[in-house]
């Protein structure tokens, strides 16, 4: 083996690892597709779909459905100039409707869900899994083998695989598409500020419609009181009162449906009309500018179609189609066409469309539903910006936060304590500082449409790469898309100086934040791959590494999935000591949801059996947490125990001193009373040669000549470890300072030296996350230049 190369990139260059899947066990293979199938495909019996499209509800649609209380005011804040504009909104707000949520989110955006997840950064891991896309390239080969790392494959010379290779060759691409998800990102984030204080905002100004010289500062008043409220309950999770949502909004959605129909029937069914096309071309001609500027409230009825996609979470597709095309979408277009007729006798009362619109006798019921659904919709608003940061983290795009789950039921259900009080400053200001729909509409208008315009550039990708849709139907879909979202875009740049700035400035801040963590993790990866240390030099040093080896064990943390890190040099050269064993822990996050729990461990050794060195690779989704209830160290030590038994079982002949031996197999380990099922990653390192090793039906009970140097047999190994492992564990954790260079430019010193180096400082320590102990903790500190 060549100096500076470590066994891993060897092995893949010879292309000599053992796949026990394919050569011993050819079943495996067809009970991993069928449970990969089983991930896409699920079927459900009809009551189970009413009953999920019904819980559906209350999580994907509350934010769509409380749009009908401030669309019309923000359509005309200046009144109503003539009947037909009125028609011509109404008109303009059903096919936004259909075209928006209802073909494009519900029957095509939903279909390329993560295996029931949504979300930009959904997407973006679809894309990584099927393209070399991802910036930070710390995956193996053998993270494909994982159930949920369902991926195609495509034809070399169809059009799909062009485009992948075109992604692929660029490190500019790679980054611009991650700066795409970025944006959208920082923009949900924005919703998740915008939707409450808009909603419940919106919500409380029914007060003032029964007591008209009420002041409107206490309007502002009750909704920051009720903000304040929501925010405060988030720790608590949803668990318990989520079983309210669906009811809450299905009985808002019934109302407000039931009161369009009266409306209609009372005021003017002509309204009707407004479904022909033809009087959106009449509103946008007569209009003119100031037709197309409204555009930006109109674009309001659509607010929530992206928390739709988001919010997702594990329905099946099924359940949120026919939620929305049974009740969201009709109940929805009865509402607006009921506010429509009613504005057509009473055009001053535009402010307050919606409550001036409804029967006196349940005034109070219906403004107390009201307030209910508008909390529902700011709670899942919420629940998704949580998640998505969760994701960001997960994808090394966010600073290290605590992440809490508040449900011991459902895996999705968290709680982020520091973004959760940003989010409420950030709300609470925006409501008193605006104190008015108009102005917040405005700025939620500008968050929604941006959002919209980055899934459609990612849904290209997705329908070429993951679909391998036929070329002309992704540009049909590409246009029709951006013709409708670029129109609202232009009409919202319109009014930017009246509150559209608003989620631009709060967007430039995370995307600030984002990229330039981003940067520094790539960074100190990149530095990490170029300085670790050559498996020649460790084997030189000898079994004792050229130390005194000290009873216990030594957990080496490390960003690297493969090679020694150069945290273990800095070590040995400059303490006198290393322990009996050393493990090096690498926890790494996958472009997948989750990963089960009986496939997280990948365990290999390095070097030959005396020098008593492992790698464990712990995998997870951006789904899963790192709990502290998750016994992490027992299941390590029992997979690493595991490994031993299994290496000896599995020993071929050999008349080399060194072996390789690869593979994944699914055992069970019963130390320390409990089972844990592994996928465990064969790998002893050599310096000269790789030698395959053979099938376990011609082992035979040779032992390789480092096995016999060191004496031990499989059982004393085994005794030696667990002795180790009484005798004390350590943590050593690298504490790396990134500094920029004296050449650099500016923008990159004040990137790296105070923004990035702010953000480590302010963040959760790596021994929080995963839960050392301080008494077994040591931090070696190095510093490195970019």
């Amino acid at each position: 083996m060549a100096s500076g190369m470590d066994f891993d990139e060897e092995c893949e260059t010879k292309g000599e690892m053992w796949d026990l899947d394919q050569k011993l066990d050819q079943p495996m293979d067809e009970e991993a597709g069928r449970l990969k199938n089983m991930y896409r495909e699920k079927k459900f019996s009809s009551l189970l779909l009413l009953r999920l499209a019904f819980q559906s509800l209350g999580v994907v649609y509350g934010d769509l459905g409380t749009s009908p209380l401030y669309v019309f005011y923000n359509t005309f804040p200046h009144g109503v100039d003539d009947t037909e504009d009125i028609i011509g909104a109404l008109s303009l707000i059903i096919y936004s409707l259909t075209l928006i949520p209802l073909l494009k989110y519900v029957f095509i955006v939903c279909r390329a869900n993560d295996n029931g997840q949504g979300g930009t950064f959904a997407l973006y891991s679809l894309l990584c899994r099927h393209a070399k896309v991802r910036t930070i390239p710390n995956q193996h080969r053998t993270d494909e083998e994982l159930t949920t790392y369902s991926r195609n494959t495509v034809h070399e010379r169809s059009f799909a695989a062009k485009t992948k290779a075109w992604l692929e060759a660029n490190a500019f691409r790679k980054t611009s598409l991650l700066i795409l998800v970025l944006v959208g990102t920082c923009m949900v984030i924005g919703d998740g500020i915008l939707t409450p204080a808009i909603s419940v905002l919106s919500a409380s100004g029914g007060i003032k419609v029964d007591h008209p010289k009420m002041s409107n500062d206490v309007v502002v008043i009750v909704a920051v009181i009720i903000l304040v409220g929501l925010f405060s309950m988030q720790h608590y999770g949803t668990d318990r009162v989520g079983w309210l949502f669906a009811p809450i909004v299905l009985l808002w959605f019934l109302i407000i449906g039931g009161i369009g129909i009266y409306n209609i029937y009372s005021y003017d069914s002509s309204v009707l009309r407004a479904f022909s096309p033809l009087y959106i071309y009449r509103y946008l001609r007569n209009g003119k500018k100031k037709g197309w500027t409204s555009l930006g409230g109109i674009m309001l009825s659509i607010t929530g179609t992206e928390a739709l996609f988001a919010d997702l979470a594990h329905f099946p597709v099924s359940a949120v189609q026919l939620a929305f095309t049974v009740v969201v979408f009709p109940c929805l277009l009865l509402a607006y066409s009921g506010q429509a007729a009613y504005l057509t006798q009473n055009q001053d009362h535009v402010y307050d469309a919606f409550y001036r619109s409804i029967p006196e006798r349940i005034y109070w019921p219906v403004f107390i539903i009201a307030t209910l659904a508008a909390i529902v919709a700011s709670q899942a608003t919420i629940s998704a910006t949580f998640s998505i940061i969760k994701q960001a983290h997960a994808l090394g795009c966010f600073p290290r936060v605590k992440v809490v789950h508040t449900s011991k039921t459902f895996l999705g259900q968290i709680y982020i304590p520091d973004m959760n009080w940003i989010l409420m400053v950030l709300c609470i200001a925006v409501t008193a500082g605006f104190q008015n729909q108009s102005q917040i509409g405005n700025a939620y208008g500008t968050a929604v449409v941006v959002v919209m315009l980055v899934t459609t550039l990612l849904m290209t990708l997705i329908m070429l790469l993951v679909w391998h849709c036929h070329w002309i139907l992704v540009l049909l879909f590409t246009f029709l898309s951006l013709v409708v979202e670029c129109t609202y875009f232009s009409a919202v740049l319109f009014k930017v100086d009246q509150g559209g700035w608003v989620p631009l400035v709060i967007a430039a801040a995370f995307l600030l934040i984002m990229y330039v963590w981003h940067y520094g993790t790539l960074k100190r990866y990149e530095f990490e791959m170029h300085s670790k240390v050559s498996l020649a030099w460790i084997l030189g040093l000898g079994p004792s590494l050229g130390l005194v080896r000290v009873p216990g064990i030594g957990l080496v943390y490390t960003e690297l999935a493969s090679g020694v890190p150069h945290i273990f040099s800095h070590f040995i050269t400059n303490l006198p000591a290393i322990h009996s064993v050393v493990v090096f822990v690498c926890v790494k996050y996958l472009p997948v949801y989750t990963v089960p729990e009986d496939e997280r461990f990948l365990v290999k050794r390095i070097g030959p059996k005396n020098f008593h060195m492992f790698r464990c690779v712990a995998r997870y989704g951006y789904k899963d947490l790192h709990k502290k209830d998750d016994n992490f160290e027992n299941k390590l030590f029992a997979n690493l125990f595991t490994f031993v038994r299994l290496e000896a079982m599995m020993e071929g002949c050999s008349d080399s001193d060194e072996y390789s031996l690869y593979g994944q197999q699914t055992v069970q380990s019963r130390d320390n009373g409990e089972t844990s099922t592994s996928n465990l990653d064969f790998t002893i390192s050599s310096v000269d040669s790789i030698v395959p090793a053979r099938s376990p039906m011609h082992v035979n009970t040779t032992h390789t000549s480092s096995g016999r140097e060191s004496g031990q047999t499989e059982g004393d190994e085994l005794e030696f470890m667990k002795s180790c492992r009484d005798a004390g564990v350590v943590h050593i954790l690298g504490n790396t300072v990134v500094m920029a260079r004296r050449e650099s430019r500016f923008y990159k010193k004040i990137a790296i030296d105070y923004i990035y180096a702010f953000l480590r400082k302010i963040c959760r320590e790596n021994s929080v996350i995963f839960n050392v102990p301080h008494e077994s903790l040591l931090n070696v500190g190095q510093v490195f230049f970019v």
